[in-house]
């Protein structure tokens, strides 16, 4: 398998009419890392995959992977792999032959593309479907054939729209775990799209966040966790409180608050209101406070806190957090 490659944005922008789907927008994907496009509908993370990928063209900038700049080039000669969100199995096509389909297309010869099919279906545990035709395999089974597939023109950088979407939520936290897998042996780059912070979050080396075709924000998951860039990031990724103090607004993790009946010290932060709601999830407590001020704050309580003091909806609160836990916003 080819080692993986480094891609870099320049400026990159695409236009539709008068719509403007990805303002001018500058990345570097280190070689070898998983990146996580993420980001609500329409902020144009898979616009900007498919102009990597060469299926839309770019109306300005530049996409470089490695030493080379593949902005003209036609998807087959840049050196990427694409995996759609609908697999795209030829249904009529063994799995064997699915997978062996674009080595059949450059001429390579039966014996070469069936061995190297075997291989790959192997390192996806598919080695024992190689008779059957797509529409005899479960969704899970159809994602590493086509995974597979995707990876028999042995690319540099692998582009993934929306893998797992199409997945029920226990394989598709079992999934997650292969495609990571999968990554950190073969040693190529990974570019995902996903709407999913849960997903982004478990991936990625580094996570873009999109709004409006600009980035927000770029970092490791703890980074952009811990420390949003701004008040979009911090919604988007959730588990975070905004705050204002005196016109400036602060993020706070919601986990880092804590609530109490009587009125705080002087030194602690907090704002007073009444619980709306309270919901059991398992591990923790998540509770609903409706702010006097205005404000509708989650605060996420652990199980045995939340037993040393039981609360109910209707009773008035104190949501407190230390000042040096809250997160500046730009």
């Amino acid at each position: 398998m080819a080692a993986g490659s480094p891609i870099e944005l320049v400026a990159l922008t695409k236009r539709y009419g008068t719509t403007l789907a990805v303002d001018a927008i500058d990345l570097k994907i280190a070689a070898g890392s998983y990146c996580c496009l993420l980001g609500p509908s329409g902020c144009g993370k898979t616009t900007t995959l498919r102009m990597i990928a060469g299926h839309e063209a770019a109306s300005q900038g530049d996409i470089l992977l490695g030493a080379s700049n593949v902005t003209d080039l036609p998807p087959a000669s840049r050196g990427t792999a694409m995996m759609f969100q609908s697999y795209a199995l030829f249904p009529h096509l063994t799995v064997l032959d699915n997978v062996g389909f674009a080595l059949k297309m450059r001429g390579v010869d039966k014996a070469e593309r069936d061995a190297k099919a075997r291989e790959l279906l192997g390192l996806v545990d598919m080695a024992n479907y190689v008779d059957r035709l797509p529409g005899q395999l479960s969704g899970g089974q159809q994602q590493r054939v086509a995974l597979a597939r995707a990876l028999i023109t042995e690319p540099q950088v692998l582009l993934l729209d929306e893998p797992l979407s199409a997945l029920d939520p226990f394989l598709r936290i079992r999934m997650r775990a292969e495609l990571k897998r999968l990554q950190r042996e073969l040693g190529i780059t990974f570019i995902h799209v996903t709407h999913g912070q849960d997903e982004a979050m478990a991936l990625a080396d580094m996570i873009v966040l999109m709004h409006d075709g600009k980035i927000s924000q770029a970092g490791t998951p703890r980074e952009v966790f811990n420390k949003p860039a701004n008040e979009f990031v911090a919604k988007f990724i959730g588990g975070h409180n905004i705050v204002d103090r005196a016109g400036k607004k602060f993020a706070v993790r919601s986990d880092l608050m804590n609530l109490q009946t009587k009125k705080p010290a002087a030194k602690t932060d907090a704002i007073l209101g009444t619980i709306s709601e309270i919901e059991y999830q398992g591990t923790a407590f998540h509770i609903t406070l409706a702010g006097k001020t205005g404000e509708d704050l989650i605060i996420q309580l652990a199980e045995n806190k939340f037993d040393t003091t039981p609360l109910k909806v209707g009773t008035e609160v104190y949501a407190i957090w230390e000042p040096s836990l809250a997160h500046a916003l730009g």
